[in-house]
């Protein structure tokens, strides 16, 4: 819908390829082996999902200049149902030689990453969502590829969050502050390359760790945190995403609620697993 808005601008640096995701990224490919950027768009379940030999072999093998933009990921697609959720992409994207993998929060951090991948040669994936989201970061904000930001300061909890997510989880810490339990946020918009350095910071400070994703809990944010943790500072890490299952039709506000992805859901879980006090021997759940 909105690269039309592109369309109207610059008619003659639009290419509407159709339904042919695998034909839409060699057309990409081949702009870029002619020295253009080309951003190759589509739902995230086609661009990484149906494409991915395309995306593999010709941009990730040629370590071409090409950015993917996978709109509508995860759950938040809604009514379109488990055909169109992408809730593997972020594991597929990152497990690809020379991609780089992101997922931001907000219009600000979009339009600052998009500025940045542009002067950063090389495959990119962006992760976008379908749903309008809050405006978190004001126009001083300045991305920086591999950094994540801090939010929220805390020393019981840190919640690693990605996307949509991020939202839920700095509602939820609200009200984990109200059970008094001081609770760090942070945005990892970064996923590939990620910031090593500050997780293990937060791995030492805070005593109980949290990912929180709108994507499987195998692969995503939480596998790219749990990989920093077994090397720099090893720690029990409590995943929050979609446990390994399929997604279904409804509205994305409902889904959240149903898979416990909302501010509701986010906080009942880390408040029952900092009560059952699991983390600290390192053992039970996800």
């Amino acid at each position: 819908l909105y690269t039309t808005m592109f369309a109207s601008a610059f008619p003659e640096r639009h290419f509407n390829m159709g339904i042919a995701e695998q034909n839409m990224i060699g057309c990409a490919a081949g702009f870029a082996i002619r020295g253009k950027i080309p951003f190759a768009c589509t739902f995230a379940v086609f661009a990484i999902g149906r494409a991915w030999e395309q995306v593999r072999t010709s941009l990730g093998y040629g370590n071409l200049n090409v950015k993917v933009i996978g709109s509508h990921a995860g759950i938040s697609v809604g009514e379109d149902g488990a055909s169109h959720q992408a809730l593997e992409d972020i594991a597929i994207a990152r497990a690809i030689p020379n991609f780089k993998v992101f997922c931001p929060v907000d219009a600000v951090e979009t339009k600052q990453l998009i500025k940045e991948i542009v002067d950063n040669k090389g495959p990119a994936y962006v992760r976008l969502s379908r749903p309008n989201v809050p405006i978190i970061y004001d126009k001083s904000y300045r991305f920086k590829i591999g950094f994540a930001s801090v939010l929220k300061d805390g020393t019981d909890v840190c919640i690693f969050a990605t996307g949509m997510l991020v939202h839920s989880a700095l509602e939820a810490a609200k009200k984990l502050e109200m059970q008094g339990i001081s609770t760090a946020i942070i945005n990892v918009c970064s996923i590939k390359p990620i910031d090593e350095d500050l997780i293990a910071e937060y791995a030492t400070k805070c005593k109980m760790l949290v990912s929180a994703e709108d994507h499987n809990i195998i692969g995503g944010l939480g596998g790219a945190i749990a990989e920093v943790l077994t090397k720099k500072c090893p720690k029990y890490l409590y995943r929050i995403g979609v446990e390994d299952v399929f997604g279904e039709s409804g509205k994305y506000e409902e889904l959240y609620k149903r898979y416990g992805l909302d501010e509701a859901g986010v906080y009942q879980k880390v408040f029952e697993k900092w009560r059952s006090k699991a983390w600290r021997a390192g053992a039970g759940g996800s």
